[in-house]
């Protein structure tokens, strides 16, 4: 299959092409030829968009889809298909699903049900057993399958032993392992991000001392094992401090912050909107901005949309008892260009390959063609037409955003969105 792509501006820093306007040929899932004007080919696909800008594919590090067990939330199949019309050429799936993905067949269950998609799906075993936070899982023979990180989404490693023992034992296959952060102790019942709008609204509170103190135990931890640590998904301006303090010391760490940690604060909460109950809870004004300067510092390595679908039974209900989560596939693009510079978001969207120990693509002559085609022109209001999940939950309906995404072309496949 031949494809070639007219008047596309090149975003990516690694490129001889980054910043120029050019045409490109796609020849069998390869870069053939990279100009200007270039000519007609019989049989080729012409592929032209307004605005177009051309980036390496994007690559999110913590998605949730559901199946198996809760297919009602999301499949595999759709879910990869949202992920390819929202950019994303890979994707890491984390383990929450039913049974939980804590095994070599589990692993080859769910890359099994993704082959053929343009959009690769990368499996997150669980770093215990069900995540249940007592036994190792069996990491050696997950990572021999294909996975390609270690963690128990959303739930934290209290046995500091157990989590010691798990970043010395990844050393010997160079594994990774991913820790949230959040304190059940200091969490307690808490639902909100403890402050001045959780005490106005009468919710309880969520400090952001339990995610710190965490992340504080867990670097400790770091520093005395070595090995290789991500912490996902951070929301508070000391976290980020104690990361860089972490980085600096040389400690193998890296870090995730969710686009609606970007974008949206507790201030959400006013209405009691249960699409705006997340985990970590938003914070305050204080932390997003600290958030946003840890991400143009560099701190802070990855951007994702952390996309986590809920049943709208388990989200129509009191703010209390609602399940936590949104999703962020769709939104993620067009919300970040509302707060961040293009080339930083795409830097965000596609260093994690690196951490994830994923292979980079370069925008070049003999390269694997393995694109996201986007723009960052227009204005738009986020909608439910715009969501193309099974689940609705998401945190920017009615938001404002910018730009959009046209799709992919990954696997030899091009996938768009129009």
């Amino acid at each position: 299959m031949k494809i070639i792509i007219r008047s596309a501006k090149i975003i990516d820093s690694e490129s001889p092409f980054h910043n120029q306007t050019v045409d490109l040929l796609i020849a069998d899932g390869l870069i053939e030829k990279i100009g200007t004007s270039l000519p007609e080919i019989d049989n080729a696909k012409e592929v032209k968009f307004d605005h177009l800008h051309l980036s390496q594919g994007w690559f999110d590090s913590s998605v949730s889809f559901g199946e198996p067990g809760y297919e009602d939330r999301e499949t595999i199949t759709n879910g990869l298909n949202v992920a390819a019309k929202s950019g994303f050429t890979a994707v890491a799936l984390q383990p929450n699903s039913f049974p939980i993905i804590d095994n070599q067949s589990q692993v080859n269950f769910v890359k099994n049900k993704a082959n053929g998609f343009a959009t690769e799906l990368l499996p997150i075993g669980a770093l215990t057993k069900a995540s249940e936070g007592k036994d190792m899982a069996e990491l050696y023979d997950m990572k021999n399958a294909g996975a390609v990180a270690f963690g128990d989404y959303n739930k934290s490693i209290d046995n500091a032993n157990l989590l010691k023992i798990a970043l010395q034992y990844v050393q010997d296959f160079d594994g990774l392992v991913i820790t949230y952060a959040q304190d059940p102790n200091l969490k307690g019942n808490g639902v909100a991000n403890e402050g001045i709008v959780s005490t106005r609204l009468g919710l309880k509170g969520i400090p952001a001392l339990a995610e710190e103190l965490q992340v504080a135990r867990n670097l400790f931890l770091l520093e005395y094992t070595g090995g290789k640590l991500h912490i996902p998904t951070v929301s508070t301006a000391k976290t980020v401090a104690l990361i860089q303090e972490a980085k600096a010391k040389g400690l193998k760490v890296t870090c995730s912050v969710a686009v609606h940690h970007l974008v949206l604060t507790d201030e959400k909460l006013e209405e009691f909107d249960t699409r705006f109950k997340v985990t970590p809870p938003l914070r305050s004004e204080t932390d997003r901005k600290a958030l946003l300067n840890a991400v143009l510092d560099g701190t802070i390595d990855m951007i994702t949309s952390d996309h986590n679908p809920i049943d709208i039974e388990f989200k129509k209900m009191e703010f209390d008892t609602a399940k936590n989560g949104t999703i962020g596939l769709e939104s993620a693009f067009g919300a970040l260009l509302t707060v961040l510079p293009l080339e930083t978001i795409i830097e965000k969207l596609t260093l994690g390959k690196t951490v994830f120990g994923i292979e980079k693509s370069i925008i070049a002559e003999g390269s694997k063609a393995n694109f996201t085609f986007f723009t960052p022109e227009g204005k738009s209001t986020f909608t439910k037409e715009n969501i193309l999940s099974k689940s609705k939950n998401s945190a920017f309906l009615g938001a404002e955003t910018k730009g959009a995404v046209y799709g992919i072309f990954n696997q030899n496949q091009l996938v768009t969105s129009k």
